[in-house]
């Protein structure tokens, strides 16, 4: 092939794999150009060239290569539904702001929401400010579990510890500067199972 660089078509193809393991679909010709500092119209030629002498080639996730097409695909759309105070109680949100795609491996068995985490009362547990937290619909809980409580209205995402000799509940923050909040009661509405970071 003449004019055409054998590393522009490695840099080009490592874009496209690196991309789909962290977001799992395929980089637009934009997306790749502005990771790769390569111009789009030249992308678009190289992208050209690679699918014809069989490098890359259009699948159901867009541009895919071997490595993606060996990738388990098998995938569950997870609904977004808003952001969940890692702090004092606050108003619950259930609106839907959208769907995520992940694969049903990462996610596991079960109903499952996204939450996007507000403040820093998690931060110990490795959640922070603005990190997606997959939640596991389900209305019980183990001592110790992250939970998306739901008390007077109000919800919060805190570890879930039942205090009986005080007829309360306990739902500690993972930050040492913060304190514990007691509840009479709490409605439980999911379990936390995954972070995905913000970056």
């Amino acid at each position: 092939m003449r004019n055409v660089s054998a590393d522009t078509i490695i840099i080009i193809k490592r874009c496209v794999e690196e991309y789909f393991d962290t977001y799992m679909r395929s980089p637009s010709v934009r997306e790749i150009a502005t990771i790769t500092n390569i111009s789009k119209s030249t992308v678009q030629r190289y992208l050209d060239i690679m699918e014809r002498v069989g490098i890359i080639f259009r699948g159901d996730y867009g541009i895919e290569t071997d490595y993606i097409s060996k990738t388990e695909k098998e995938m569950v759309s997870v609904a977004k539904i808003g952001r969940i105070p890692c702090g004092p109680l606050d108003e619950k949100e259930e609106y839907i702001e959208g769907y995520v795609k992940l694969p049903a491996s990462f996610v596991g068995k079960g109903k499952f929401y996204i939450l996007t985490a507000s403040g820093e009362s998690m931060i110990e547990a490795g959640i922070d400010d603005g990190d997606m937290v997959i939640i596991k619909k389900q209305e019980f809980a183990k001592p110790g579990d992250i939970v998306v409580a739901l008390a007077n209205g109000q919800n919060t995402l805190k570890r879930y510890f039942p205090e009986p000799s005080m007829k309360k509940i306990r739902l500690h923050p993972e930050n040492s500067e913060m304190e514990d909040i007691f509840v009479d009661e709490c409605q439980i509405q999911g379990i936390a199972t995954k972070v995905i970071k913000s970056l």
